[in-house]
């Protein structure tokens, strides 16, 4: 048994139902619904007796304490965070209550927990936080890739409380011992991605006859890593990963955000093609770019390869197609994250399993 917190998000549903697809090993699933938690991601699951969903806070000591003495995990998987930037931006109080706050009151339950384990349950036992390479900071055009060993420089209130959360994790370790892994992801797209984010945004806008808003001059790079790649090279660290080190998730698709967009529209040309032969490309819009917009991410993820075998299947092209692929067959989860329907799904299909 593992417990997996925000698990009903984009990241978290996606490692979710890809273990449970390989793996008999049952998940306990913690999230607390906020407005990108999505139990309809996990629809697929629905009677499965291996996925036990609880909405509720990682903050909440209580209950996860509770949940760790019932189902006896072996490891505590970490995704549950806040993650726009924009959103930090405006109104960062629930970034810091989350991020840092939550990650520190799941540290203590998993830590007292830990403690009151004997022999080999002790030994094997393991909490995985799931970072973010934007604690690294921002990179210019020519700068080596981000390592393990760059130095965290926040530019967001969202990395910030990334970064923060980073370093409990790290002392927790230091100071108590508690086994512990760390992985940094760069930018994940694919299915069940919020359509806030760039790459469903500019989809769904672009089928709706939407501006596609592209911040500034769009040359800010990213790295883009497809979300099953990553799920399985966070399963990797879990299975092999040594305890306190961290490690680095890439796709190794350094992509400016033009160039996506106008991939995204490329591939929107052939797939569900304009009257007139009109190219999706002509509704892209430069706005004012966004306070503190990092220029440059980008992830060497040399050491998970070396060390434990793991690298990127999916290419930017083949993820992409996939994801287009999925945006253009999924319209009625579209239409249900849109209108806050999603919101109901839980009240019909999880009822007796909230907390």
């Amino acid at each position: 048994m593992i417990l997996v917190t925000g698990g009903a998000g984009f990241i978290g549903a996606n490692f979710v139902l890809d273990w449970l697809a390989g793996n008999a090993e049952p998940v306990v699933n913690l999230d607390k619904l906020t407005y990108a938690g999505n139990a309809e991601n996990l629809s697929a699951l629905q009677g499965d007796k291996r996925h036990v969903f609880v909405q509720g806070d990682i903050g909440n000591y209580a209950l996860v304490a509770k949940l760790l003495a019932e189902h006896k995990p072996r490891a505590i998987v970490h995704f549950a965070a806040e993650s726009h930037v924009d959103r930090s931006i405006h109104s960062p109080d629930a970034f810091i209550e989350t991020n840092v706050m939550g990650t520190f009151r799941l540290l203590e339950a998993a830590l007292a927990y830990w403690r009151e384990l004997q022999g080999e349950a002790s030994g094997a036992f393991r909490f995985l936080h799931v970072s973010t390479d934007e604690v690294y900071g921002s990179l210019g055009p020519t700068e080596p890739a981000f390592t393990e060993n760059h130095p965290h420089q926040p530019n967001s209130p969202y990395s910030a409380s990334k970064a923060a959360a980073d370093h409990l994790v790290r002392a927790y370790h230091h100071t108590y011992g508690l086994p512990v892994l760390t992985t940094h992801c760069s930018n994940n797209y694919g299915p069940y991605h919020f359509p806030e984010k760039l790459i469903p945004l500019m989809i769904v806008n672009a089928l709706a006859g939407k501006a596609l808003p592209v911040y500034g001059d769009g040359l800010q790079i990213r790295d883009w890593l497809y979300v099953t790649d990553h799920c399985a090279a966070i399963r990797r660290v879990l299975q092999a990963g040594r305890v306190g080190e961290a490690y680095n998730i890439g796709g190794n698709n350094e992509r400016a955000n033009i160039e996506l967009v106008k991939a995204i529209c490329a591939l929107l040309d052939k797939e569900r093609p304009l009257a007139g032969g009109k190219s999706y490309a002509q509704q892209i819009t430069h706005v004012t770019d966004r306070p503190g917009h990092d220029r440059r991410y980008a992830i060497n993820a040399g050491k998970i390869a070396r060390e434990l075998g793991w690298k990127p299947t999916e290419t930017f092209e083949t993820g992409l197609r996939k994801t287009v692929d999925w945006v253009l067959k999924n319209p009625q989860w579209i239409a249900n994250v849109q209108s806050g329907a999603y919101r109901e799904w839980i009240k019909k299909n999880y009822l007796g399993q909230v907390a």
